[in-house]
């Protein structure tokens, strides 16, 4: 999924063992291929992941009773049938694997720790005027033995790495902000990361990461195709095609705060300036409303009344050019809508964004459902702990199966 663009120990390379099996990152291919396809179906019989899989019965027998040994798997209750035996489905040991996420956002921090399951243990956020590489390295110095202090030794143990979701090129925003951010043009931030707390480093773009959080633990496994927004300081998003997060010729695809729409004004311009969180700090600025609780509770702000919903309306009316375009090259499924906001402003943002769409003319365009995201103001935390389980345990499980999944 993600595991494309990290930036970490990498793959030792593919060799063959005198069973014929390729060790990866310490796990074979098998192996993480049936840990795929059970974190994508919830639990499995060994019968049904020999079928999903083309192995033999033996086979995945072995593999599956060593992956139990390993503690990534348990064993569920037992489900009868009509006839035989009965079967014995597998599932993911959430306590099987432990990750860090963190989000290097333009006006936050979250520190994270997620287990296999993707559900979240504990999280720990930091609000600033701008961010700098010597404060992120000195949050993560104090955040990491904070969110482990409760782990077990042998928990501690299973932790398999710091996943960053970060913008691409920080140091370009400088202008926008009035700042210099050219810190982060210099900046290594693997090497930075690494001399701070003692497990490998992963790197992501924010949006892609926020994407692939979406589609691996939030409702976009329901879409085989998806056009993914996430509204931040400034609005990203991710594309994905045959349920796999799609990175382009360069890495850049999904790239939507840079897609042409045109405002009330009749003026055209790039959806980043008009559908972003910055264009609501601004206009609470101007009223003489304090906009700090857009970063320090992202999932709980006051109400902005008149504001906000002129915001509101604004961005789901760029929103949803932004959508018909897409689908205009793309027979996208759905656009899944998240940001870092509360729940009850996706909800009428994403109502609004629908009505928007209602009225445009999409005459050839098939229109794609427009619905809500599910991951929330943490998506690109937990896109960034989702890169360690990419890289070392998990594979695309639409990779290598016998049947489709979809």
């Amino acid at each position: 999924m993600l595991n494309a663009n990290s930036q970490g120990p990498g793959n030792p390379g593919l060799s063959p063992d005198p069973a014929g099996r390729k060790p990866l990152n310490g796990l074979t291919l098998n192996e993480r291929l049936m840990l795929s396809l059970v974190r994508r179906h919830g639990s499995l019989p060994k019968a049904e992941i020999a079928r999903l899989t083309g192995l033999s019965s033996q086979t995945a027998s072995v593999t599956m009773r060593r992956l139990e040994e390993d503690h990534l798997l348990v064993r569920g209750p037992p489900q009868r049938g009509r006839v035989g035996q009965p079967s014995i489905p597998l599932a993911l040991n959430p306590d099987g694997v432990f990750v860090l996420g963190l989000k290097v956002g333009r006006r936050s921090a979250e520190l994270l720790l997620m287990n296999f399951v993707g559900t979240v243990r504990k999280v720990l956020r930091e609000a600033y005027v701008l961010p700098t590489p010597e404060a992120i390295a000195r949050f993560v110095a104090l955040g990491v033995p904070t969110l482990t202090e409760t782990l077990s030794l042998e928990q501690r143990d299973r932790i398999a790495g710091l996943g960053v979701a970060v913008p691409f090129e920080l140091w370009l925003w400088g202008d926008i902000v009035g700042a210099d951010m050219s810190a982060w043009r210099e900046t290594d931030l693997v090497q930075t990361l690494a001399a701070v707390q003692p497990y490998p480093v992963f790197v992501e773009n924010d949006a892609t990461a926020a994407c692939g959080a979406e589609l691996t633990f939030g409702q976009g496994a329901a879409y085989p195709d998806f056009i993914y927004f996430f509204v931040g300081y400034f609005i990203g998003g991710g594309v994905v095609l045959n349920g796999t997060v799609y990175r382009g010729r360069t890495g850049n695809a999904g790239a939507v705060g840079s897609m042409p729409v045109r405002s009330a004004g009749q003026k055209w311009g790039q959806l980043i300036n008009v559908a972003s969180l910055l264009m609501l700090e601004q206009a609470l600025k101007a009223a003489g409303e304090d906009p700090s609780l857009l970063w320090r509770t992202p999932d709980y702000w006051d109400d902005y009344g008149a504001v906000l919903e002129t915001w509101i309306e604004t961005t789901a009316d760029n929103l949803a050019q932004a959508i018909a375009a897409s689908c205009s090259v793309i027979d996208f499924s759905a656009a899944i809508i998240d940001g870092a906001f509360p729940v009850s402003v996706r909800a009428r943002l994403v109502a609004a964004t629908q009505a928007a769409l209602g009225r445009l003319d999409l005459q050839g365009i098939s229109v794609p459902e427009v619905v809500e995201g599910t991951t929330g103001s943490m998506a690109r935390a937990v896109g960034g702990a989702s890169l360690p389980l990419f890289e070392l345990y998990l594979l695309d499980p639409k990779v290598m199966l016998k049947d489709p999944v979809w």
